[in-house]
């Protein structure tokens, strides 16, 4: 079964939500307190005990350099990080952490048919986890770092998990234009899976307040500011066959994205109707 099938629904970080810009403030704090439920089968239900304001609060981190390394020791261990990437909010774990992966699916309520994307620290790391031989040179340094992911073949030499998306025979491969995440993808010397910050179904985040709710279950936080997105997310580009392209999901670089696969000679293909 290709990731294709399903990536323009359920890939993470890549779901453009309504907008909530231009809504009333006071109907906006309204709207964050009534979505404060969790699905029935979170592993980490409230009912275990409310965390203080003060304990949420420790929790939040600037995304900075200087906190990258108890990031990647989180991640070493198996914890569950929130970062900010070039698009949104996002939740992070060890790709090759099957108990990891599980706690992202927990937290958000998301069904484990719904695939993960990854992220990795540069281009070059990209062909450990999926195949690049067959696109043109330079494409994917044109294409990235940046609000794009690639969906390409796993292929038989990936270095993921069986147990990351299994059945699926292709992945979605992010670089983020995020220093703090790259440097953290490097550190880890994995790759990250990657989800929006947000419990399935509900709006993308662009700033740490959009999900306090689920502070709580990462083991760090980290604030990088209201994201420029729109909520938009990134653009999905499906580059499995030679040379074609299928956009999947138009996301915030579309026309960049379109422009530069036309520059290397790629021909699109209609997406399935």
């Amino acid at each position: 079964m290709s990731f294709s099938i399903r990536i323009a629904e359920k890939l993470p970080l890549l779901s453009s939500r309504v907008s909530l810009i231009g809504v009333p403030k006071l109907w906006f704090v309204s709207f964050l307190h009534l979505n404060r439920r969790f699905p029935k089968k979170m592993a980490f239900s409230l009912e275990n005990g409310q965390v203080s304001v003060e304990n949420k609060a420790g929790l939040v981190r600037p995304a900075t350099e200087a906190h990258a390394e108890e990031a990647i020791q989180a991640l070493k261990t198996g914890k569950v990080i929130a970062v900010p990437t070039d698009t949104l909010y996002g939740f992070a774990c060890d790709a090759c952490s099957l108990e990891a992966v599980n706690r992202i699916y927990e937290i958000k309520g998301r069904k484990h048919t719904s695939p993960l994307a990854i992220c990795v620290g540069d281009v070059s790391d990209i062909n450990r986890f999926a195949v690049t031989d067959h696109l043109p040179h330079g494409l994917l340094d044109s294409l990235l770092p940046g609000p794009v992911t690639v969906v390409l073949s796993r292929g038989e030499s990936s270095n993921l998990e069986k147990s990351l998306n299994p059945g699926l025979e292709s992945i979605g491969v992010r670089v983020p234009d995020s220093n703090f995440v790259r440097v953290i993808a490097r550190g880890l010397e994995s790759a990250l899976a990657l989800t929006s910050a947000n419990l399935t179904g509900q709006p993308s985040s662009v700033s740490v307040k959009d999900f306090e709710n689920l502070w709580e279950h990462c083991a760090y936080v980290y604030d990088g500011g209201v994201l420029p997105s729109g909520r938009a997310g990134s653009t999905v580009v499906d580059l499995t066959r030679l040379g074609k392209f299928k956009i999947l999901r138009p996301g915030s670089a579309k026309e960049e994205t379109t422009a530069i696969l036309e520059k290397h000679s790629l021909v699109e293909e209609p997406a399935a109707g």
